[in-house]
């Protein structure tokens, strides 16, 4: 039922897109600001659907691809496993050679140098710069921005306390694109609910009040929904605002933010809260207390602002209008450095862009990074980079993104056809050094890319070991401390060597 959930999402999303595209080329602004915040809407599933939420749903139904006994064209294994000596070439250079931990340090100075990049900042603004003076520096090819419209939220002063029972602050993070309280806040009664399902009925309690929801960890892309929907589906029962527990199966009072999406007209202030404090307010009504809370918001909603996809390239020797995509997002929220969602996957995905012009390996085919911009909030440099491209899907030999966490490296999803499947599987022996052999299906932790699947276009992520990704998820947990520069070294190395054999190797993936 999920997957047919999914799919329905895709073509909701893609036949945005194409609105979209009719809209820019009219150039009417106001009606294009109008189809992105409809965009945002349908994207809203993306919290639940997406892959960057359900590289974790999925995990208990992914398996090893493909099933059935492959036969590759003639002369294709012997042709891929002659890549061995690049490939370990590439691995000795990034894991002991002179490349040795410098991926960690491009990603240090990103952080540190700017710290959170949210849309509509200065920061996000001057880290595309530098990304792009880098790669210039680096001699990287066709280096270039394309022009994406994106939200522009910002939080502001934020504050919650439980004055009954008792006196006690109460950690929270606004959700992006919430309203904000008046002035003076709002104080109200609360109601805990854990569904939305509890919520209907008792939706006669609900009127006036501030609801909390506090719904069983499942995974991620289940449990996400109280986050994306809790706001809406709280105001039509009269609540005055709602209040959401983190989004996490793991937690030391760290309330973690994420973008929520309305439905309704009566927008109303919601924000996230930890476990803890959400446990506690559900024993306190079970034991029949009455518990209110002042709640204060500042958070505003601008008019949408401009930001920037970056583009470089390492140009194909004999195929160059061919491309192998490899992406990752600049952005991140505001309460987070994005060291992990997802310097660390942006920034491996440039480097592997340097690595092959240090060790002057050029494939047949074109090797481009996409940095995207504005994924956190809808995934808007993606969309907006389709748009502008889809024409050329016939030309992409593969796309990937990484998006779920740069921990030690498993191996590659994958979503194509069986005979691309069975392609990829041979490129995957060729990883045996770094115990990242593993291919799987489909394709997970590729937010940005997934809309190209509709296009048969085969796309990839990286699989790695991510059991605690969400624990640091859209907190201010997600600092630098979570990456270990010897494992980032080893997914670049693996990240590089799929990205150049793709590019290079005689054979076409097929598409859908």
């Amino acid at each position: 039922m999920r997957r047919k959930s999914w799919l329905r999402s895709l073509l909701a999303v893609c036949l945005a897109v194409h609105v979209g595209s009719y809209v820019v080329e009219r150039g009417d602004t106001r009606v294009n600001n109008i189809v992105l915040r409809e965009q945002n809407n349908v994207l809203r599933q993306r919290a639940e659907n997406s892959i960057h939420s359900s590289f974790k749903e999925t995990e208990t139904t992914t398996t090893t691809s493909p099933a059935p006994q492959c036969v590759l064209p003639p002369g294709m294994a012997e042709e891929i496993q002659g890549y061995q000596k690049v490939v370990d070439r590439i691995i000795d250079y990034v894991t002991t050679g002179d490349f040795k931990g410098q991926v960690y340090g491009h990603l240090a100075d990103l952080v540190d140098f700017f710290g959170p990049r949210m849309t509509g900042t200065g920061e996000l603004e001057a880290a595309i710069d530098w990304m792009v003076e880098k790669s210039i520096a680096q001699n990287l090819e066709n280096v270039h921005t394309e022009d994406v419209l994106v939200p522009h939220w910002v939080r502001n002063n934020e504050s919650a306390w439980m004055t009954l029972p008792r006196l006690k602050q109460l950690h929270i993070m606004g959700l992006g694109s919430s309203v904000g309280t008046p002035p003076q806040g709002i104080t109200a009664d609360v109601l805990v609910v854990k569904s939305f399902d509890e919520l209907k009925k008792q939706s006669f309690k609900a009127a006036g009040k501030i609801v909390v929801f506090n719904p069983t960890w499942e995974s991620y892309g289940v449990t996400v929904q109280y986050r994306s929907q809790g706001a809406s589906e709280a105001a039509k029962a009269g609540a005055v605002a709602a209040l959401v527990v983190s989004i996490t199966p793991f937690s030391i009072a760290s309330p973690h933010t994420g973008q929520q999406y309305y439905s309704v007209e009566n927008k109303i202030p919601v924000a996230s809260i930890t476990m803890e404090d959400a446990n506690m307010m559900e024993r306190m009504q079970a034991r029949g207390q009455k518990i209110t809370i002042k709640l204060i918001m500042g958070a505003e909603n601008f008019p949408d602002t401009i930001s920037r996809n970056t583009v470089a390239e390492i140009l194909g020797t004999h195929q160059p209008n061919e491309t192998v995509l490899v992406s990752g997002h600049l952005d991140s929220w505001d309460v987070t450095e994005g060291a992990m969602d997802d310097g660390g996957g942006m920034m491996m995905s440039w480097a592997a862009l340097v690595v092959m012009r240090k060790l002057s390996i050029r494939p047949r085919r074109t090797v481009r990074a996409v940095l995207w911009t504005g994924e956190e909030q809808g995934l808007y440099g993606g969309i907006e980079y389709f748009k502008r491209h889809q024409h050329d899907h016939k030309q992409f030999q593969l796309i990937m993104e990484s998006d779920s966490g740069t921990f030690a490296p498993q191996g590659i999803s994958f979503s194509g056809t069986t005979e691309a499947t069975c392609i990829m599987k041979e490129v995957m022996k060729l990883f045996h050094r770094i115990n990242a052999t593993q291919l799987t299906n489909p394709m997970t932790g590729g937010p940005d890319i997934q809309v190209w699947e509709k296009l048969g276009v085969p796309t990839g992520g990286l699989k790695n070991d991510n059991d605690r990704y969400f624990w640091y998820h859209h907190s201010q947990g997600d600092s630098l401390m979570v990456e270990d520069s010897d494992v980032l070294d080893r997914c670049l190395a693996l990240w590089t060597s799929v990205a150049f054999v793709l590019a290079d190797i005689r054979e076409r993936l097929p598409h859908q």
